[in-house]
């Protein structure tokens, strides 16, 4: 005890510069600014490295695993598309609406040009207040902040932090994100995690005379990060919430979070633009 003491005095000033630069560093990087940003890139670059190697050694052993789930992957999206090629996908009649009546050919009007970039999951936590996940896919992959990423199975979160190779995700299991979701008659609500249950999402603002029922399905829309239509979850139990005349659905995630290995990031190429118009609205 005497010559832990005797340590304490003679290196004080030393372990009280090392901690105020830890504080310093800590408070820096919870801030929104540039340099909090420099801290928290670097740390995500470290730290990706460092998931990598572990992630390499689950990776071996989850070959067999992960391969047969690609072959299902492939298998549903085979037959999606064949669905897809036996529909009339042209029946909207503003899709049909031609840019010059004196034109006899048929215009197809873009609203969105979505680009999916596979990644591997590194590193992936279940059990805090708002949970990440670490993917081998940045900056240089052409990935930015705000992305939308999902799984074969349904929605995963959002683009937060990203480094040259690395990108740190927002977990939708996470206080600080909402996910726009509809129901499959088109009603609309907004998707929070119960923090209670690391599998099961909530769907709340949802009218009381909405038509749902359990086992439905809920979906994304248009109007957030990710591409709409994307499975979000199964319907588990419904609360009828009096004071407000409105429902709380409890679903059943789509995305098994404790296996995940493989991800999609969504890139909306007209994203920018719908940004840019919205906020030019916003300030007249």
């Amino acid at each position: 005890m005497r010559n832990f003491i005797l340590f304490i005095r003679r290196f004080f000033n030393l372990i009280l510069f090392l901690g105020l630069e830890i504080v310093s560093i800590v408070m820096i990087a919870h801030t929104k600014t540039l340099q909090g940003d420099d801290i928290v890139s670097s740390a995500n670059f470290v730290s990706g490295h460092i998931y990598k190697e572990q992630s390499d050694v689950k990776y071996y052993f989850g070959l067999r695993k992960m391969n047969d789930s690609l072959v299902n992957e492939n298998a549903r999206l085979r037959i999606q598309l064949d669905q897809i090629h036996s529909k009339d996908t042209l029946s909207d009649s503003v899709v049909h609406r031609r840019l010059n009546p004196n034109d006899t050919t048929s215009h197809i009007v873009t609203y969105a040009d979505y680009v999916y970039r596979s990644a591997h999951v590194i590193n992936n936590s279940l059990n805090a207040n708002d949970n990440y996940i670490t993917i081998d896919r940045g900056s240089s992959d052409g990935i930015t902040k705000n992305m939308g990423v999902i799984s074969g199975t349904g929605i995963v979160g959002r683009v937060e932090h990203v480094s040259a190779h690395f990108a740190s995700v927002l977990s939708v299991l996470s206080s600080k994100l909402t996910v726009s979701a509809k129901l499959k008659d088109g009603t609309f609500g907004k998707i929070i995690w119960d923090e209670k249950q690391p599998d099961v999402l909530i769907m709340e603002d949802v009218q009381q005379q909405a038509k749902v029922k359990k086992g439905d399905s809920v979906f994304t829309t248009a109007f957030s990060y990710f591409s709409p239509d994307i499975l979000i979850g199964t319907v588990l139990k419904i609360e009828q919430i009096k004071k407000n005349a409105m429902q709380r659905i409890y679903l059943q995630s789509s995305t098994n979070f404790h296996s995940l290995q493989y991800v999609y990031v969504i890139e909306n190429k007209m994203m920018p633009e719908k940004k840019q118009l919205e906020d030019s609205s916003a300030k007249k």
